[in-house]
Protein backbone atom coordinates (compact mmCIF):
# COMPACT_ATOMS: atom_id res chain seq x y z
CA UNK A 1 0.00 0.00 0.00
CA UNK A 2 2.90 2.12 0.75
CA UNK A 3 4.15 1.98 -2.80
CA UNK A 4 0.80 2.74 -4.09
CA UNK A 5 0.14 5.71 -2.23
CA UNK A 6 4.02 7.10 -3.32
CA UNK A 7 3.23 6.15 -6.63
CA UNK A 8 -0.28 8.24 -6.68
CA UNK A 9 2.13 10.99 -4.61
CA UNK A 10 4.46 11.02 -7.70
CA UNK A 11 2.15 11.25 -10.09
CA UNK A 12 0.10 14.03 -8.45
CA UNK A 13 3.71 16.14 -8.27
CA UNK A 14 4.67 15.23 -11.70
CA UNK A 15 1.01 17.18 -12.79
CA UNK A 16 1.47 20.28 -11.01
CA UNK A 17 5.49 20.46 -11.72
CA UNK A 18 3.85 20.13 -15.58
CA UNK A 19 0.87 22.27 -15.43
CA UNK A 20 3.36 24.86 -14.05
CA UNK A 21 5.43 24.70 -16.75
CA UNK A 22 2.86 24.98 -18.81
CA UNK A 23 1.29 28.22 -17.46
CA UNK A 24 5.39 29.70 -17.52
CA UNK A 25 5.89 28.68 -21.54
CA UNK A 26 3.46 31.37 -22.78
CA UNK A 27 4.61 32.64 -26.39
CA UNK A 28 3.53 35.53 -28.27
CA UNK A 29 2.01 34.42 -31.68
CA UNK A 30 4.04 37.42 -33.41
CA UNK A 31 7.25 36.25 -31.84
CA UNK A 32 6.90 32.61 -33.14
CA UNK A 33 6.03 34.07 -36.92
CA UNK A 34 9.21 36.17 -36.58
CA UNK A 35 11.65 33.16 -35.86
CA UNK A 36 10.85 31.92 -39.23
CA UNK A 37 10.82 35.19 -41.15
CA UNK A 38 14.02 35.87 -43.38
CA UNK A 39 15.54 39.35 -41.84
CA UNK A 40 18.03 40.25 -45.26
CA UNK A 41 21.56 41.33 -44.53
CA UNK A 42 22.30 45.18 -44.43
CA UNK A 43 25.35 46.57 -45.93
CA UNK A 44 25.84 50.24 -44.99
CA UNK A 45 28.48 52.50 -46.78
CA UNK A 46 29.36 56.53 -45.54
CA UNK A 47 30.47 59.15 -47.81
CA UNK A 48 29.64 57.53 -50.79
CA UNK A 49 31.17 58.65 -54.46
CA UNK A 50 30.52 56.11 -57.20
CA UNK A 51 30.56 56.27 -61.20
CA UNK A 52 27.95 55.12 -63.28
CA UNK A 53 28.35 53.98 -66.19
CA UNK A 54 26.43 52.34 -68.94
CA UNK A 55 27.45 50.36 -72.25
CA UNK A 56 31.62 51.75 -71.22
CA UNK A 57 30.34 55.55 -71.09
CA UNK A 58 30.60 57.01 -67.35
CA UNK A 59 27.11 58.70 -67.54
CA UNK A 60 27.09 59.95 -63.86
CA UNK A 61 28.78 60.96 -60.61
CA UNK A 62 26.60 59.90 -57.22
CA UNK A 63 27.69 61.58 -54.03
CA UNK A 64 25.67 60.62 -50.84
CA UNK A 65 26.29 60.93 -47.35
CA UNK A 66 24.99 56.97 -46.49
CA UNK A 67 24.09 54.06 -48.93
CA UNK A 68 21.87 51.12 -47.32
CA UNK A 69 22.08 47.98 -49.52
CA UNK A 70 19.76 45.23 -48.70
CA UNK A 71 20.94 41.90 -49.44
CA UNK A 72 18.76 37.98 -49.87
CA UNK A 73 15.58 39.08 -50.99
CA UNK A 74 14.22 38.85 -54.70
CA UNK A 75 13.92 42.64 -54.85
CA UNK A 76 17.09 43.35 -54.02
CA UNK A 77 17.33 47.45 -53.26
CA UNK A 78 19.80 50.52 -52.09
CA UNK A 79 18.44 53.48 -50.59
CA UNK A 80 19.92 56.54 -49.84
CA UNK A 81 18.12 57.61 -46.64
CA UNK A 82 19.92 60.75 -45.79
CA UNK A 83 19.96 62.88 -49.66
CA UNK A 84 21.97 62.45 -52.83
CA UNK A 85 23.41 64.34 -55.37
CA UNK A 86 24.44 63.29 -59.10
CA UNK A 87 25.99 65.02 -62.05
CA UNK A 88 24.90 63.80 -65.24
CA UNK A 89 28.11 63.59 -68.29
CA UNK A 90 27.45 64.31 -71.95
CA UNK A 91 29.63 61.98 -74.28
CA UNK A 92 32.47 64.36 -73.80
CA UNK A 93 32.49 64.15 -70.15
CA UNK A 94 31.08 68.37 -69.44
CA UNK A 95 28.11 67.91 -66.70
CA UNK A 96 24.97 68.83 -68.46
CA UNK A 97 22.23 68.37 -65.46
CA UNK A 98 22.44 67.51 -61.78
CA UNK A 99 20.13 66.40 -59.29
CA UNK A 100 19.06 66.74 -55.82
CA UNK A 101 16.60 64.83 -53.61
CA UNK A 102 16.58 64.04 -50.14
CA UNK A 103 15.43 60.15 -50.21
CA UNK A 104 16.28 57.88 -52.85
CA UNK A 105 16.20 53.99 -53.81
CA UNK A 106 17.98 52.11 -56.21
CA UNK A 107 16.35 49.08 -57.81
CA UNK A 108 19.02 47.05 -59.39
CA UNK A 109 16.37 44.43 -60.79
CA UNK A 110 14.61 47.10 -62.89
CA UNK A 111 17.48 49.41 -63.43
CA UNK A 112 15.53 52.78 -61.88
CA UNK A 113 16.03 54.61 -59.04
CA UNK A 114 13.02 56.16 -57.57
CA UNK A 115 13.55 59.97 -55.99
CA UNK A 116 11.34 61.68 -53.15
CA UNK A 117 11.26 65.30 -51.20
CA UNK A 118 12.46 67.91 -52.74
CA UNK A 119 13.90 66.65 -56.14
CA UNK A 120 15.77 69.26 -57.94
CA UNK A 121 16.84 68.81 -61.24
CA UNK A 122 19.02 71.62 -63.09
CA UNK A 123 20.84 71.65 -66.62
CA UNK A 124 23.36 74.10 -67.72
CA UNK A 125 20.99 76.44 -69.39
CA UNK A 126 20.05 77.21 -65.87
CA UNK A 127 16.66 75.47 -66.69
CA UNK A 128 15.04 74.00 -63.15
CA UNK A 129 12.73 71.48 -62.31
CA UNK A 130 11.45 70.91 -58.84
CA UNK A 131 8.97 68.42 -58.13
CA UNK A 132 8.26 66.12 -54.89
CA UNK A 133 8.76 62.20 -56.52
CA UNK A 134 10.17 60.96 -59.52
CA UNK A 135 11.71 57.94 -61.56
CA UNK A 136 14.78 58.06 -63.58
CA UNK A 137 15.14 55.32 -65.89
CA UNK A 138 18.65 54.41 -66.46
CA UNK A 139 18.07 52.12 -69.38
CA UNK A 140 16.23 54.85 -71.07
CA UNK A 141 18.34 58.16 -69.46
CA UNK A 142 14.92 59.67 -68.57
CA UNK A 143 13.21 61.25 -65.85
CA UNK A 144 9.34 60.88 -65.66
CA UNK A 145 6.73 61.25 -63.14
CA UNK A 146 3.06 61.67 -62.58
CA UNK A 147 3.06 64.33 -59.85
CA UNK A 148 2.78 67.83 -60.16
CA UNK A 149 6.44 69.90 -61.28
CA UNK A 150 7.13 73.46 -61.17
CA UNK A 151 10.10 73.95 -64.31
CA UNK A 152 11.65 77.45 -64.27
CA UNK A 153 12.91 78.26 -67.64
CA UNK A 154 16.39 80.39 -67.72
CA UNK A 155 15.91 81.25 -71.98
CA UNK A 156 15.76 83.64 -73.44
CA UNK A 157 14.41 84.97 -69.66
CA UNK A 158 13.13 83.59 -66.17
CA UNK A 159 9.77 82.32 -66.20
CA UNK A 160 8.21 80.38 -63.78
CA UNK A 161 5.29 77.94 -64.19
CA UNK A 162 2.92 74.50 -62.38
CA UNK A 163 2.86 73.13 -65.85
CA UNK A 164 0.97 69.82 -65.34
CA UNK A 165 1.13 66.33 -63.41
CA UNK A 166 3.48 64.81 -64.32
CA UNK A 167 6.22 64.82 -67.37
CA UNK A 168 9.06 62.83 -68.99
CA UNK A 169 12.34 64.41 -69.88
CA UNK A 170 15.65 62.83 -70.90
CA UNK A 171 18.80 63.66 -68.48
CA UNK A 172 19.62 67.28 -69.64
CA UNK A 173 16.24 68.86 -69.90
CA UNK A 174 15.93 69.69 -73.31
CA UNK A 175 13.27 67.24 -74.33
CA UNK A 176 10.48 67.59 -72.05
CA UNK A 177 6.67 66.28 -72.70
CA UNK A 178 4.29 67.33 -70.33
CA UNK A 179 1.24 65.77 -68.96
CA UNK A 180 -2.06 66.73 -67.57
CA UNK A 181 -1.83 70.33 -68.14
CA UNK A 182 -3.04 72.62 -65.59
CA UNK A 183 -4.85 75.52 -66.76
CA UNK A 184 -3.18 78.66 -66.22
CA UNK A 185 0.07 77.10 -67.24
CA UNK A 186 2.83 78.49 -69.32
CA UNK A 187 5.48 78.03 -71.36
CA UNK A 188 8.15 79.23 -73.71
CA UNK A 189 8.76 78.16 -76.97
CA UNK A 190 11.68 78.92 -78.84
CA UNK A 191 10.86 81.28 -81.76
CA UNK A 192 13.01 79.97 -85.00
CA UNK A 193 13.00 83.15 -86.35
CA UNK A 194 14.87 84.74 -83.16
CA UNK A 195 18.73 84.81 -84.03
CA UNK A 196 20.74 83.19 -81.19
Amino acid sequence: MINHQQHIKHLLTACLLGCVFLLACENDVNDVKALGKKIPAVEEGKNIESFLSQNGRIGAKLTAPVLLRYQGDSARKTEFPNSLFVEFYDDSMKVESKLSAKYGRYLQNESKVYLRDQVVIYNIKGDTLYCDELYWDQNLAQFFTATPVTLIQSYPYKQKGRYANGFRSNQDLTDITFFNIQPGSFAIVPDSTFNQ
